[in-house]
């Protein structure tokens, strides 16, 4: 099935279970990421997570009076640029009173100006760079563990439990991909280690082969990627057919089964990543929504789950709210304490980060990821 016929098939479905005919007993929700172009299969993951959300709050009645629920799904294509388009867009809608979204930082960060201006509340299921939250805006909330969590993770693992001492780190000049190349970078020097090279990529690029040859040349030990799975796997297949033997890191931007399918299940074989937490496969809260995702869209996307839970604290708050009302939602969501999702307690810290939230380390083996080992701030 085509990227657009799933696109399509996602709208059709959002419309026909959570649209209603009378908006005056209808309140919407907002939800963001990339639903087409070659990070779409990440995107439509999440966004069936929110959507199923939604649907399961209508199943349990009005979340305030006679108030029915509809999600409001947009596509930001990866792009920031038009990512505060669709920022525009859902402030401009009266009927949205928050927003989940978006699954890029490069996107998240420009779109946050945009929802804070407009006051109404962000939750991010995905986002992890760390500079986001620090902009003093009071819209925005994650529900995932930051890049300085998970860098540092990266490093000591690479550093300790595989003995890596030489690294080459190629990022893909996002926002993301950056700032975690940077961080895994400072702790991995930190722990001793040498950082042979640091390299930028563009999203879209096809042809690595100099870059590949100049780490090559280098002699790593392990190249870490902060980037996302597309360009990763390009760089990976090219690497192996070149005959560079090093290993392979990155973060949870890489961590999909797409990755694997695009670099064949044998090549992408040894491949290590972190990922926001454990997999939810493994969490007695999360078994319900992980049976009927799976029954109903077949294997679940990395970020799916996050999309439920991020969705179900907005819900949640519109449920205290009691009304349609932007400003009354975020302040709900301000006081929220010790809200009992499925993939674990949430508090949220002054700047609007969830506290105490892990990575998990895995490894490609037998054409899946494979949890290691879990890795707390």
């Amino acid at each position: 099935m085509s990227k657009k016929a799933v696109f399509f098939l996602l709208f059709s479905s959002v419309f026909f279970f959570c649209g209603f005919e009378d908006k005056k007993e209808t309140i919407s929700v907002g939800a963001a990421a990339p639903l087409t172009g070659p990070q779409a299969y990440i995107g439509i993951g999440m966004m069936q997570g929110a959507q199923m959300a939604v649907e399961d709050a209508n199943v349990k009645g009005p979340v305030f009076g006679n108030t029915k629920l509809s999600l409001v799904a947009v596509d930001d294509q990866s792009n920031p640029t038009q990512a505060v388009l669709m920022a525009n867009k859902l402030i401009a809608d009266p009927q949205v009173v928050g927003v989940i979204g978006h699954f890029n930082s490069s996107c998240t960060k420009p779109a946050s100006t945009i929802y804070h201006e407009g006051r109404m509340a962000q939750i991010t299921p995905a986002s992890t760079n760390p500079e986001i939250s620090r902009q003093g805006f009071d819209t925005f909330f994650r529900i995932c563990a930051t890049d300085d969590v998970q860098a540092p993770a990266a490093a000591r693992f690479a550093a300790k439990e595989l003995g890596v001492k030489k690294i080459a780190i190629i990022d893909d000049k996002t926002t993301y991909g950056v700032g975690l190349a940077t961080v895994f970078e400072k702790e991995f020097k930190a722990l001793g280690g040498t950082v042979l090279s640091h390299d930028g990529i563009t999203q879209g690029e096809k042809d690595f082969a100099p870059l590949l040859a100049k780490v090559q040349s280098l002699g790593p030990e392990l190249v870490y990627f902060g980037g996302v799975y597309p360009e990763m796997a390009l760089l990976v297949r090219q690497a192996k057919k070149m005959g560079l033997e090093a290993l392979w890191m990155g973060g949870d931007g890489i961590f999909d089964v797409t990755l694997i399918k695009l670099i064949t299940p044998p090549l992408a074989t040894g491949i290590y990543a972190t990922m926001l937490g454990v997999d939810p496969h493994s969490i007695p809260e999360a078994r319900d929504f992980v049976t009927r995702y799976e029954a109903r869209y077949g294997e679940i996307g990395s970020f799916s789950a996050y999309g439920y839970e991020a969705m179900n604290v907005l819900i949640e708050a519109i449920r205290r709210a009691g009304k349609n009302d932007r400003q009354a939602v975020l302040a709900q969501i301000k006081a929220m304490k010790d809200y009992p999702g499925i993939l674990g307690v949430i508090n949220f810290d002054k700047n609007g980060d969830a506290i105490g939230k892990s990575v998990g380390v895995y490894k490609v083996e037998d054409g899946k990821f494979v949890f290691l080992q879990e890795a707390k701030a």
